[in-house]
């Protein structure tokens, strides 16, 4: 019984970094339209490593336990993952369009997480958790198709954000046990800010110098803090009561508050169709996470 609290109370934390992580599309709208998104993706990096590191030192006073030395490669593979989800993501929606990006850039992470689970940590997902993702990433689709996604795609866009799926899965692959091991905040701060730093150099390399004004900073600063940092410390934690699959087929409550937030926010009126998608994604993350219960109950 346990067990069973600590998977369930990972899967609410997981469910909370989904809904912060669904607001990013609807705060980015309102940056200003000159701002490269090759620097919303580093500076958002640059302000959550800024909240990891200032939260780590706040919380340093009270650790009471030893950690175990931090596994400096695996940190820097994560930071890699990091660095290459955001700059791929963002340049892959610029040629899909940012309902098909989305949809095949979050559908894809849950399986490639799953592949990879399989593969590195020899745990392979049960049936009932390849069959919730599948129905989550088929009502994903079926979502943007419903809010009038354009299905025409460059190759590369396409695989941009097939690529942004790989390195999300492998992110929360690799950092699961890193976390367990050396604490939340500690590997966070370090993943950040290897990766802000990363991720700076290509954008100055790319996109030249930022030029924004106070509305887009304060737009980088949710991005960066809420968004990220907030929403990667909710993920951190729920990792270390669930595995590291059924976190990121969680996340595919992301798009269902996107979904929200476009009625309330933008003032979208989407059709029949795209109910039927969300009803399909909420359907997917059910049995996910009845899997993850039920799984946890045998052992």
């Amino acid at each position: 019984m346990p067990q069973f609290s600590s998977s369930l109370h990972g899967v609410v934390l997981v469910l909370l970094a989904a809904v912060l992580w669904g607001t990013t599309g609807t705060a980015n709208s309102f940056a200003p339209e000159g701002m490269p998104p090759f620097w919303v993706g580093a500076l958002r990096l640059v302000m959550a490593g800024a909240f990891f590191v200032l939260l780590g030192s706040v919380l340093k006073g009270s650790a009471t336990t030893r950690q175990a030395p931090l596994h400096w490669g695996r940190m820097l593979l994560c930071a890699l993952c990091m660095v290459t989800y955001n700059l791929a993501f963002f340049a892959g929606l610029q040629s899909t369009g940012i309902g098909l990006g989305t949809a095949v850039a979050i559908g894809s992470s849950p399986v490639w997480a799953g592949l990879l689970q399989a593969l590195m940590l020899r745990r392979w997902p049960g049936g009932l958790w390849w069959l919730g993702t599948t129905v989550g990433v088929i009502g994903g689709f079926v979502m943007t198709q419903g809010k009038g996604g354009d299905m025409g795609a460059s190759a590369t866009g396409l695989l941009l954000c097939l690529l942004a799926g790989l390195a999300y899965g492998a992110y929360a692959v690799i950092s699961q046990p890193l976390i367990v091991q050396s604490g939340v905040t500690r590997v966070n701060a370090w993943v950040f800010f290897s990766a802000a730093l990363i991720a700076v150099s290509i954008a100055a390399l790319l996109g030249g110098m930022p030029h924004t004004n106070a509305q887009g900073w304060a737009v980088v600063v949710y991005l960066g803090v809420v968004a990220t940092g907030v929403a990667y410390l909710l993920f951190s934690i729920g990792l270390r009561s669930i595995s590291a699959a059924t976190s990121v087929a969680l996340s595919k409550f992301e798009p269902i508050t996107a979904f929200v937030l476009a009625m309330v926010v933008v003032g979208e009126r989407p059709g029949w169709l795209a109910w039927c998608g969300l009803a399909l994604v909420l359907l997917g993350l059910w049995l996910v996470v009845h899997s993850e219960m039920r799984q946890n109950r045998q052992t």
